[in-house]
């Protein structure tokens, strides 16, 4: 009988080949710490999984003409591809922080720089007026990395329910700090003069949802009875928290 199995994949044929040096490995005694990297270098090579979303929603289609996105930017044409596609002019300007929070986001993303695309990386720069702060928020896509230019920051995360738990430290000029991925965090200008911070994201498009904005600035207005018990609140309180403009700084 003719035997119709279709041939291997790259990937298959990479596992094999790993499942028979285990093997082979295993026969001559060498240590079980060998044996577990390897299987866990083909289990890896094995699995599969979807693609990180780029923006909030993603909505399929079954009419392709009215698709507008494609979990990112279609790509061009790689002939037509230019240097300044690559290229972004202006990060040295301090942004405008005479805002209610005292601080103004300058990002660079995929938006700025087409050439991000698919890279899954991002920067942005952050000014703040003495005491300013960037309010807590998140990104749902990216981990961040905070390097401090000029001044002194208060900066901090807090962990997932249910310990949520606060890891909070001072940085002054030259520190680095890294923000988790989808956690709450923030930074406070605790000195008396303006100060500066870059990040780097690990998305090209990282998004940011500032708690007090989404909660209390949503649109439409959630319901008000419904934050007040949440949050444990007066009715009358929220409603004057919802009343009030929340300013974006980024």
């Amino acid at each position: 009988m003719q035997n119709f199995s279709s041939p291997l994949t790259s990937t298959q044929r990479i596992v094999k080949i790993v499942r028979d040096k285990t093997l082979s490995i295993m026969k001559k005694g060498v240590s079980f710490l060998v044996i577990v990297a390897l299987m866990a270098l083909a289990s890896s090579l094995a699995s599969a999984s979807d693609p990180s979303p780029l923006q909030d929603t993603c909505v399929a289609i079954a009419e392709p003409e009215n698709a507008v996105f494609v979990n990112g930017k279609f790509c061009k044409n790689p002939n037509l591809t230019k240097a300044e596609d690559f290229f972004y002019s202006g990060l040295d300007k301090p942004g405008n922080v005479s805002n209610p929070v005292g601080s103004a986001v300058t990002q660079v993303n995929v938006a700025q720089i087409a050439g991000l695309n698919t890279l899954g990386i991002s920067a942005v720069r952050i000014d703040y007026a003495p005491y300013g702060q960037n309010p807590p928020h998140t990104h749902p896509r990216a981990t961040e990395i905070l390097t401090v230019l000029e001044g002194t920051l208060l900066v901090g995360f807090v962990t997932s329910n249910p310990e949520n738990r606060l890891f909070t430290k001072v940085l002054n000029k030259g520190d680095v700090f890294v923000f988790p991925i989808g956690l709450i965090h923030f930074q406070f200008n605790i000195g008396h003069t303006n100060a500066v911070a870059i990040a780097g994201l690990s998305s090209q498009n990282p998004g940011v949802i500032t708690i007090a904005n989404a909660v209390f600035g949503s649109d439409p207005a959630i319901d008000p009875n419904f934050l007040a018990r949440a949050f444990q609140l007066d009715k009358n309180v929220v409603e004057n928290l919802q009343s009030r403009f929340w300013y974006d700084n980024n």
